[in-house]
């Protein structure tokens, strides 16, 4: 019987061109008095924008103002950047960490690709379990979530929770004190699978696609809440009676114009400034598979102002209005669904089974509604975030927060903010370090 063979492919040609015209990455502190320039030349390939924008945002830099060229097989990067407090990227350890991950060593090491994630059962994240949530929202959800996870001695070590247009997504990090999945751990997850999909879905005939599913694969948290939104379909506004009613200026103004001479579709946004704003866009954008060619991006005090220029991967611009019009809708969602206004709170506690479940049984019973959260854990301290309004959807009472502090007070740290209306104030300081912090807990996996 005669041998067929295939084609041979060497496994470092995918790296070839990056090694004949290596990425050229400079973080420079002396052209600009007030920012620093980050400057990226490499060639241009599929979602480089998106990853480069991604490294920038996780280091928590606001981005100011930005120049992108990708067109003809080289991309060209230009981003004025500052830290949250509006001075220039000093630190050795951040630019270090810029430069290590945008240039070459980035490319050919796998630091920019996805990593490998833990499915339930084995052991290639370490001893965490990632839990994926979506539904609708409703008061006391993440309490009634947060209780089944302590109630099966689960402990919650990292957590990012995001609504918007009456829907909840979470991604969750859970672990306990076992070091391998026995088998009484394997039937606990069988039952907290259950027990999350029941509260998930509420009513016998609630069919609006709660779920509750482990994750198969690594992820970028932010990026994986904004693919579990768009498969969601939120930007259709199908349950808009929990819809928070943002400030008139919080409103984005998304438009698509045609430039016909040179082939593209224009997305201009403008709208309030805020952290993560590009990051937000060009994330959407590239997931609902478009390239991004060149791009203008600037912020004028609270605004910002952001024109993208774009094809379909398969070459094609936007042409129908329909098209258009789904691209606006999924552009406002993304950009709405950080929105935070109202009040936050900041706890650090020692952490321990059933700390989230305890704090959020407390907001719960006095009329609160998280809107946005983040937990994290660092060494054995756990940091919760939560962003909460009343269950109607109005402002936090004084009187609520006061009674808040007697309750919660009294066993953990507790700091209450209003959150910022100007973009150049900073959000509470450790929940704009979610993701980072997310970062660093799934590099501890990998080593």
């Amino acid at each position: 019987m005669a041998r067929s063979y295939g084609p041979y492919f060497d496994p470092e040609y995918e790296t070839l061109s990056i090694r004949i015209n290596p990425p050229r990455v400079s973080v420079d502190n002396a052209s600009c008095k007030d920012c620093t320039l980050v400057k990226v030349d490499s060639i241009n390939k599929p979602g480089i924008l998106l990853e480069v924008v991604q490294i920038l945002s996780d280091l928590d830099l606001v981005i100011t103002k930005a120049y992108i060229s990708s067109d003809g097989g080289w991309f060209m990067d230009v981003f004025h950047v500052t830290d949250q407090h509006g001075n220039k990227v000093t630190d050795n350890n951040t630019i270090g960490h810029i430069e290590k991950a945008l240039g070459p060593e980035g490319y050919t090491s796998g630091i920019l690709k996805t990593r490998p994630g833990r499915k339930v059962g084995e052991n290639s994240m370490g001893d965490y379990t990632t839990i994926e949530l979506i539904g609708r929202d409703r008061p006391g959800l993440l309490s009634e979530i947060s209780a089944v996870l302590a109630n099966l001695h689960f402990n919650v070590a990292a957590a990012e929770v995001w609504t918007h247009n009456g829907r909840i997504a979470c991604v969750l990090y859970i672990n306990d004190n076992c070091s391998s999945l026995d088998e009484d751990e394997e039937s606990r997850l069988c039952v907290m699978e259950e027990q999350l999909n029941n509260i998930l879905r509420g009513r016998e005939d609630d069919e609006s696609g709660a779920h509750a599913t482990f994750s198969v694969g690594s992820i970028h948290v932010d990026r994986r809440l904004h693919q579990m939104f768009f498969a969601d379909r939120d930007y259709e506004g199908g349950c808009l009676e929990m819809e928070i009613e943002y400030p008139p200026n919080s409103k984005p103004d998304v438009r698509i114009e045609s430039c016909v001479e040179k082939g593209y579709s224009v997305v201009s946004v403008s709208c309030k400034d805020r952290a993560k704003l590009m990051f937000d866009i060009v994330c959407t954008l590239t997931d609902m598979q478009y390239a991004v060619f060149h791009a203008t991006i600037s912020s004028d005090g609270p605004s910002a102002s952001q024109e993208y220029f774009i094809r379909h991967m398969d070459g094609c611009t936007l042409e129908s209005e329909a098209e258009k019009e789904k691209v606006v809708k999924c552009i406002e969602a993304a950009i709405r669904r950080r929105i935070s206004e109202g009040f936050s709170f900041e706890l650090c506690a020692k952490d321990r089974v059933g700390l989230l479940s305890e704090v959020t049984r407390v907001l719960r019973e006095n009329g609160l509604s998280v809107t946005r959260a983040g937990v994290t854990t660092i060494g054995e301290k756990a940091k919760n975030f939560f962003y909460v309004r009343d269950a109607s959807g109005n402002p936090v009472e004084m009187k609520t927060i006061e009674r808040l502090r007697e309750e919660i007070g009294q066993t953990m740290m507790l700091n209450v903010k209003k959150v910022p209306t100007s973009a150049k104030e900073p959000e509470t300081g450790g929940l704009a370090k979610t993701s980072f912090f997310l970062g660093g807990l799934l590099e501890k996996f990998r080593t």
